[in-house]
């Protein structure tokens, strides 16, 4: 996605460019005027060859927002907020060199085909009055003396876009897009609006606007090229694969299984992470293994945390808190949970049981306020949770009590419960562009295809599913309302954010989802269109 540079066609039309200006000002024949043409041809080609590549960069944006949101959604809403000042200014352009061309051949000129102009059906291409006009105009009141504030304000939102993070970029920025006065052809101090359109025949005026244009879509792909790289800036490269194997436990006895988990760990052998917990750094090893060790003094549940901190490839140093947790406990039962220390209601919550020296297929489990199976439970990423029970509590506010009992040949011991808090399933947040408040730009609401439901943070696999919404807005025209059934838009609904202002504000009501715990009414999205 590295910044490209001309093609030798683009060098070729930009001398010539130069060349016809600079014959322009010697007032040479009209043949040297027509050349004009093929220079703009060329340009008009140039400006569809930005776009499209322009536009494949753009469906970058949107795979890697796609595949991971969160990682690359800030920078697709920067990169679309590009977009949009990038086509305002290019379409005013564009609308200049129309109305030049009516007004001096009639509207029913060949030359303009809806928002599209054709050079070579130009006839009156010498005509140097009327551009003159409309740019200029008879009190410096024309048309290129807001095109200049046009240019310089999206000048300086891209060199604010880009953020210090691409010098080279921001100087082709200035350099291509600028608007320092000059002299005329006289030698004397003039503005840009002079210097460039003065008194120039109208072919070289819209040629000049082409030249224009061309640079609004380099700079455009200037700073989307920087933004596209930000997606990763900050991804850690590793150079070194390790197999790791973590057993489940070192001790087993007789008629149960040993379990370990084997996977494989990256690591960056050219620098080591620092790892704190409270005020120890702990030694690390070659591998970038921390070694924590403390000394088990009484019995019962301990939890020890710490952070671990690496420096990114951009400099910025990324800091990854962790907390873990243990029990410690005489030659007892163990019965410890393996994700939280609570329970949630209505759902598989996973428990490890076990009694050292005893098989597992000998212990007996009773629970009061719940159920209990033996399936396994899943985490967010579709992996099975460590554990031999899953326990389903039934009623919110009355602890859990798993009763454990062992029955060896006949003997039966029962052991002292173990008590956990039951809470209720945190409610779901509806997300729409991957927010719920906040602001969005409308060329970012219009891409979206429906309203998302999600537990952000919460430990278990439980997708809710959106049974309906409303999508609320209000304009000049009035208020409206449009619902639909189901998580995704409906036709009415994306034809009324096809109506979405800036300063206006999009509501989405009535949210709907339905979980394992049932159907919840969801809080609602207040977005600002920006």
């Amino acid at each position: 996605m590295a910044h490209e540079k001309l093609s030798p066609r683009q060098k070729m039309i930009g001398m010539m460019y130069l060349v016809l200006t600079a014959m322009l000002a010697l007032n040479v024949s009209k043949e040297a005027v027509e050349a004009f043409k093929k220079v703009d041809n060329g340009l008009t080609l140039t400006v569809s060859n930005y776009m499209l590549k322009n536009n494949l960069i753009y469906s970058e944006f949107d795979r890697a927002a796609a595949e991971n949101p969160e990682k690359a959604g800030e920078w697709r809403t920067a990169a679309y907020a590009v977009k949009e000042r990038a086509d305002e200014l290019f379409d005013y352009l564009q609308g200049i060199k129309i109305q030049i061309i009516q007004e001096a051949e009639g509207e029913d000129t060949p030359a303009v085909e809806g928002t599209n102009v054709i050079i070579d059906e130009v006839k009156k291409i010498d005509e140097n009055n009327i551009p003159s006009q409309i740019l200029i105009g008879s009190n410096e009141d024309g048309l290129a003396f807001r095109l200049k504030t046009m240019i310089i304000d999206f000048r300086e939102f891209l060199i604010e876009t880009l953020d210090g993070g691409n010098q080279a970029a921001e100087e082709r920025i200035r350099s291509t897009l600028n608007t320092d006065d000059g002299k005329d052809a006289a030698g004397d101090p003039a503005s840009w609006e002079i210097v460039t359109f003065y008194h120039l025949p109208l072919v070289a005026c819209i040629t000049i606007l082409s030249k224009i244009q061309v640079d609004i879509r380099n700079a455009e792909t200037e700073v989307l090229n920087h933004l596209y790289t930000q997606i990763d800036a900050s991804s850690f490269r590793f150079n070194k694969l390790n197999a790791i194997v973590i057993p489940k436990s070192n001790y087993v006895t007789v008629g149960s299984n040993y379990e370990a988990t084997v996977f494989i760990s990256a690591t960056d052998t050219t620098q080591q992470p620092t790892i704190t917990v409270g005020d120890q750094e702990l030694p690390v090893d070659d591998s970038g293994k921390g070694l924590y060790s403390v000394r088990a003094s009484s019995v019962g549940q301990r939890t020890w945390g710490g952070i671990i901190s690496l420096k990114a490839p951009d400099g910025s140093v990324m800091s990854y808190p962790f907390t873990e947790t243990y029990n410690v406990g005489e030659t007892n039962v163990i019965c410890s949970p393996t994700a939280m220390n609570v329970m949630y209601a209505g759902i598989d919550n996973p428990l490890d049981v076990s009694v050292p020296g005893v098989s597992p297929a000998n212990i007996r489990v009773r629970v009061v306020n719940g159920t209990y199976s033996t399936k396994k439970v899943l985490n967010p990423r579709g992996e099975p949770f460590r554990g031999n029970w899953a326990i389903k509590p039934e009623a919110v506010g009355k602890n859990v009590q798993v009763l454990v009992s062992t029955d060896i040949d006949g003997k039966v011991t029962n052991y002292a419960p173990y008590e956990f808090r039951v809470k209720p399933i945190p409610p779901p947040e509806a997300r729409f562009a991957g927010k719920s408040s906040g602001t969005v730009t409308k060329a970012v609401a219009v891409a979206q295809d429906g309203v998302f439901a999600i537990l952000p943070d919460f430990d278990f696999d439980l997708i809710y599913e959106i049974t309906g919404f409303t999508i609320n807005y209000s304009d000049r025209m009035g208020d409206f309302a449009e619902s639909s059934t189901t998580s995704r838009l409906t036709q009415a609904q994306k034809n009324l954010l096809d109506r979405l202002t800036r300063g206006k504000k999009l509501i989405i009501t009535d949210i709907k989802a339905r979980g394992p715990d049932g159907i919840k009414q969801l809080s609602p999205i207040v977005l600002d269109i920006d």
